[in-house]
């Protein structure tokens, strides 16, 4: 097996991505003024429109800090007329006199209460007011001004603005409605998002602890039957795995952040499109690899991946690989020119799942030291990059990351996605990629060495492992819940419980010296303890 320094790369692109999420709807704001009478929070708001009684489209506003509370559910919305403001600014008493329609006004010459009011007093039922630029802007109150305002304010984005106003100027009649729906407590893509997560690390894990077990076999027969001399000159040979070091696992945290830090201030189409090659690299090479092992364990298939070809630059290479490669490229390649249809989102999971599964297999820790050290240094680093880093950078770096802001890409692909089924708001329910490979090396881990120890389930470490990952991940969801969608720091609450678990385990059940400098069982007699796997009870 061959490392290729491309999974290095994307393990530090991987952590670009560490946190859960589910798009936000409801945005608190503590900066913005409240008061009684202007206290809502700035919700998003659906307009859909109507063209002469026909429905055509619909737009997404935001609500102000004042007014009313608009309806939830769209059966309840009035569809309304729409009129044109004059003067357009609605900075005073309209010319024409209104009777229940909803106005559509311009941003400026005056503030969004004086604006509010004065559509009020004309007898306006709602007034949507056009920002002057593509983005939304958050409506505030004055300290001064006057918010007893009974009609809905919300704004539209400023293409929005002027499609409407066109409309309308050609002498058609639009009707819109506005209702903010509520997104509901829990979606079902957060319950196959979690089974995803917990399914890659269990195989991931079995792939691992399965690799190590047969080395170890092979070496207990070395052991055995080889000198000394033999076994120095076979133990000198590349075992085709990366064990991280503790220096290595502190040096990776912080180059992750500096790639983090390059990945934001350089987000554009451009840059969004290097990572979609790394991607897909990484993607075409971790599928690449999990199709061999499955179709190996076939015996149809055994003599293709037992026998090989020399291929310039690429060394030895078995004639299964060569087989599978040209599959492996088309799908990604696909994947990549159609990311942007509906359904691309199963062609990202498969490429992704496969990459992890391959990390997890390559990249290893040693013992529960390196172990601690990696995931406190990740635990850090995720809590800084999605809170912390708003007192630097005025807003969340790891959030803003993820959802490639500012590069006209719905997100990097360095996620797990699945489209959110029941939200009336759509979006997609995301964990990233490091919120699966950093603790599922703990997880493999703790496999490995029970395999090694020939330990059962029952008496081993890997069931206690898997269960605080996915209660950390289950609770990570719940607080996702509980903070409006709003993203999370998916490590602030597994790390706790998969390292606090193992480490209190490991010190009550006396094994905690080993687990922490070792990693591995001894084994005074090797060849006598471990037997093939199909041997096993």
């Amino acid at each position: 097996m061959e490392i290729n320094i491309v999974f290095i790369v994307i393990l530090i692109v991987i952590l670009s991505a560490g946190f859960v999420s589910a798009g936000d709807i409801v945005h608190q704001d503590n900066v913005a003024p409240k008061r009684p009478g202007c206290a809502n929070n700035f919700v998003l708001v659906k307009v859909p429109i109507w063209i002469d009684g026909l429905e055509n489209t619909e737009y997404v506003g935001v609500g102000a800090r004042f007014g009313p509370t608009l309806e939830s559910k769209e059966k309840h919305a009035n569809h309304t007329r729409l009129a044109l403001a004059d003067p357009p600014d609605c900075c005073s008493k309209p010319r024409n006199q209104l009777t229940g329609e909803v106005i559509l006004v311009h941003r400026g010459n005056c503030s969004f209460t004086v604006k509010a009011n004065v559509a009020e007093e004309a007898g306006a039922s709602a007034i949507l007011i056009v920002n002057n630029q593509t983005e939304l802007f958050k409506m505030v109150c004055e300290s001064d001004a006057d918010v007893n305002i009974k009609i809905p304010a919300v704004m539209l984005p400023q293409d929005a603005g002027s499609n409407l106003e066109n409309y309308i100027n050609n002498n058609t009649r639009v009707s819109v409605a506005l209702y903010s729906p509520k997104r509901p407590a829990v979606d079902i893509a957060e319950v196959f998002l979690w089974l995803m997560a917990v399914g890659t690390i269990l195989l991931a894990s079995y792939w691992s602890a399965w690799t190590a077990r047969e080395v170890a076999i092979e070496q207990d027969k070395l052991l055995k039957d080889a000198s000394e001399e033999f076994l120095q000159v076979g133990s000198a040979g590349s075992s085709g795995f990366v064990d991280i070091n503790t220096m290595s696992a502190v040096l990776f945290v912080v180059f992750a952040s500096c790639f983090l830090v390059m990945l934001y201030k350089l987000m554009s189409f451009w840059f969004v499109e290097v990572l979609v090659v790394l991607f897909c690299i990484g993607g075409v090479e971790g599928l690449q690899m999990c199709l061999v092992a499955l179709l190996s364990s076939f015996r149809w298939f055994q003599r293709f991946a037992e026998s090989f070809i020399k291929v310039p630059f690429f060394g030895a290479v078995s004639h299964l690989t060569l087989a599978v490669c040209p599959f492996c490229i088309a799908f990604a390649v696909v994947w990549a020119v159609y990311r942007r249809i509906s359904f691309a989102w199963i062609g990202q999971d498969i490429l992704g799942i496969a990459l992890i599964i391959t990390v997890l297999q390559i990249v290893r820790v040693p013992n529960l030291k390196v172990g601690t050290v990696l995931l406190g240094c990740a635990f850090l680093y995720d809590i800084f990059w999605v809170f912390a880093s708003k007192w630097l950078f005025h807003e969340s770096v790891m959030i803003v990351v993820a959802r490639g802001d500012r590069s006209g890409e719905d997100g990097i692909p360095m996620l797990l996605k699945i489209p959110r089924m029941f939200d009336p708001w759509g979006g997609y329910s995301v964990i990233g990629f490091g919120d699966i490979i950093l603790p599922g090396l703990l997880v493999a881990f703790s496999l490995r060495y029970d395999w090694l120890a020939n330990m059962n389930l029952r008496a081993g470490y890997f069931v206690w492992a898997m269960t605080a990952y996915g209660l950390g991940l289950l609770v990570t969801y719940v607080a996702l819940n509980l903070m409006d969608g709003h993203g999370q720091p998916a490590l602030l609450y597994i790390v706790p419980f998969t390292l606090g678990t193992f480490i209190t385990l490991g010190k009550k059940r006396g094994d905690l010296k080993t687990l922490w400098t070792q990693g591995e069982p001894e084994r005074p007699c090797p060849h006598l303890q471990l037997q093939p796997l199909q041997q096993k009870d």
